[in-house]
């Protein structure tokens, strides 16, 4: 099973769950409830790859943090990743709406950890096809870039940040990150996102 199938099964079996139909949480959700209702349908069967921002803002709708869609258990304990640990991997897009092809592979640093507020994760990142789609959602991010280089597109500005260069940002503001030059690159990103 890939990663893209658990994170619609687990979409599903909260809205289950909480006794919500496609159609309810497609109008919990900002925007137009039919282009939502195909977006949760076409995420739920693992036709698509997700797209963080909608993601977001369906984990807001069932009130729970980003990390339920990829946490196998809860755990109140600490959590250590060792270095070599980055088996469990997540695949989104760079697209607001999605895709079909995967530009963002997350290895979570913080699975299973119960009432966390923070999502840390290494992301390998691909170069980006076409135009970059703006995205925004509540909350921070801090973005460090390991290796290869990558462009941040925020607001009306685009940064250009290389290995051992980072950004921090308010996620509300329209933004979008893609590998620069057209090579993968690797960062260390810390999300946060309230409930």
């Amino acid at each position: 099973m890939s990663a893209i199938n658990i994170v619609g099964q687990r979409i599903r079996a909260l809205r289950e769950k909480r006794q919500l139909s496609v159609e309810d949480l497609a109008g919990a959700i900002p925007g137009d409830r039919e282009a939502n209702s195909r977006l949760i349908i076409e995420l739920e069967s693992g036709e698509l790859v997700p797209s963080l921002t909608p993601l977001l803002q369906i984990a807001r709708a069932l009130g729970v943090r980003l990390g339920s869609f990829l946490d196998d258990q809860a755990n109140p304990d600490p959590v250590v990743t060792k270095g070599g640990d980055l088996a469990r991997t997540s695949s989104f897009t760079g697209s607001n709406l999605g895709a079909k092809r995967p530009e963002l592979n997350f290895h979570s640093l913080a699975a299973n950890k119960s009432d966390r507020h923070m999502e840390p994760f290494i992301i390998d990142v691909k170069p980006h096809e076409g135009e970059a789609t703006l995205s925004t959602h509540e909350g921070e991010e801090f973005i460090h870039v390991m290796s290869g280089r990558i462009e941040i597109a925020y607001g009306q500005k685009r940064y250009q940040l290389s290995a051992g260069d980072s950004i921090y940002y308010d996620s509300i503001v329209p933004h979008h990150l893609h590998a620069a030059d057209g090579s993968d690159a690797r960062i260390l990103a810390v999300v946060y996102a309230p409930v």
